[in-house]
This record gives C-alpha cells, sequence and structure tokens, in this order.
C-alpha cells in the first residue's frame, strides 16, 4: 500500500471544487435507501456537539436516525440543537447515551476520550472513533507505530471500535451527501468485520460511499491526522484506485 496520495487522485487535478464535488454535478444517483441494509434507522449516539459532531447529527436525522447527544457541558447546552432537530433528536449525560445506544460515536477531543466513559458501557457496542490526535501547534501526535484508534481500542477493550468519520470536514459532510454527482468516500478501518459492516451501512445512508482502508493498526495509520488520507475529499472511485495500488 502506497504511503502517499498519487497525484492524479488529488481533488483539485479532477475537477473537484472545495468540499470535494464534481462541479459538472452531472451525474446523479439514487437518494432511496434499501429498506434491509445494515444500519437502518439505527439509534446512534453522538458524544459531542461541537460544529463536526453537531452536523453528523443533521445529517443523520435527515436521514430518518434517532439521534441521542451527549456532551460535557449537560443536556441543557444542547437545547438550542434539539430545537433544531425535531422529536427524532434527545440529550442526555454521556453514559446514558452510551447506554441507549445502538451505535455510539466518538466526536470529542481525542485527549479527553480515556476514563470518559466506563469500559463496561461499550461492551460490545460499536463504538466508532471520529476523534483525531493532535499534538502542540496543531501537529499530528506523536503515537510511535500506534493508530489512535488501537488505543483507544485498548482503553475500552470489550467495545466493536471502527475508525471513521474524521476525515471530513464539517462543511463538506453537511453538504456532499445530497449534493448528487459522484459519491465522496468515507472510511472504515477495524479489526471486527461485522461492525464494519454496520458503519458502512450508515455511511451510504447518509449518501457516501464507505471504503474500508484495513485493520484498525493500519487503516486506521491511514485516517489520522498525518495519514495521506486524512482531511482530501476523494471520490469512491479515487479512493478505491488509490486503496488498490
Amino acid at each position: 500500500m502506497r504511503t502517499g496520495v498519487p497525484r492524479e487522485l488529488h481533488p483539485d487535478q479532477v475537477g473537484l471544487d472545495r468540499h470535494g464535488l464534481r462541479t459538472d454535478r452531472a451525474t446523479d444517483r439514487p437518494t432511496e435507501r434499501p429498506s434491509d441494509r445494515v444500519g437502518a434507522a439505527m439509534r446512534t449516539g453522538i458524544i459531542g456537539t461541537g460544529r463536526i459532531g453537531s452536523t453528523l447529527a443533521r445529517i443523520l436525522v435527515a436521514a430518518g436516525h434517532e439521534v441521542l447527544l451527549a456532551n460535557a457541558r449537560g443536556p441543557r447546552s444542547i437545547g438550542p440543537l434539539l430545537a433544531e432537530l425535531g422529536p427524532a433528536a434527545s440529550a442526555a449525560h454521556p453514559a446514558e447515551v452510551a447506554d441507549q445506544a445502538e451505535l455510539l460515536v466518538l466526536m470529542v477531543p481525542y485527549a479527553s476520550i480515556r476514563g470518559l466513559l466506563a469500559p463496561a458501557a461499550v461492551q460490545d457496542k460499536v463504538l466508532v472513533d471520529a476523534t483525531n490526535a493532535f499534538g502542540g501547534a496543531g501537529a499530528p501526535a506523536d503515537l510511535g507505530d500506534r493508530s489512535s484508534s488501537e488505543l483507544v481500542a485498548e482503553w475500552y477493550p470489550g467495545a466493536r471500535v471502527v475508525k471513521s468519520l474524521n476525515t471530513m470536514h464539517f462543511e463538506t459532510l453537511a453538504v456532499a451527501g445530497t449534493a448528487g454527482g459522484e459519491r465522496l468516500a468515507h472510511f472504515t478501518a477495524g479489526d471486527d468485520e461485522k461492525a464494519k459492516e454496520i458503519v458502512a451501512g450508515i455511511i451510504t445512508d447518509l449518501g457516501f460511499a464507505p471504503v474500508d482502508t484495513g485493520s484498525l493498526h493500519s487503516g486506521g495509520i491511514l485516517q489520522q491526522p498525518g495519514g495521506p488520507l486524512f482531511n482530501r475529499p476523494l471520490t469512491e472511485a479515487q479512493a478505491l484506485a488509490w486503496i488498490s495500488h
């Protein structure tokens, strides 16, 4: 697997705009989702309601999912977002969201993950690590030869950890799934194939293309800050072409 994205696959060189979308919008894709696919209408918990967490909540609700939200400031602080999202959204404390959700997404600062939840709270639960490990001055954190998600899996040994939903800017996430044209890729990495399938189903439901980057170690390194797939919008065809090399 290559360590850099080939120039011919860079969005700036294939007619994509700042969100990674085709500028001509020539090709439309189906908007209906199959009713029997994995991940349909799941109750998704999101811990972290900053720009990216709030954006994910909006597009999940628009896709017909129920969302449970939590942050460090408490449920009252989420009131305005709940009013916007309507009856498909509710708020609670992190431990309560972890207990009630069918799938849990972490969108908090990476440094706050360890100890955020009791490991038993996510036992056997699909836990999407959508966080990014940064060090000082916005540089990628030095984790040696480990992926940041491998450490998350160590901190929550009973969880079915999948690295996903971390590589795309929140502005792109907000619009790209319903913009038409070629689907953009969201990547999944993990050691539990069924868990990755569940996350892939939700990615598809949101209008994106799931692309498997491999294990939590090798795939996670590709996706995290400093990796070749981080913050780089690629279409499904571009991503698959890169992964196949």
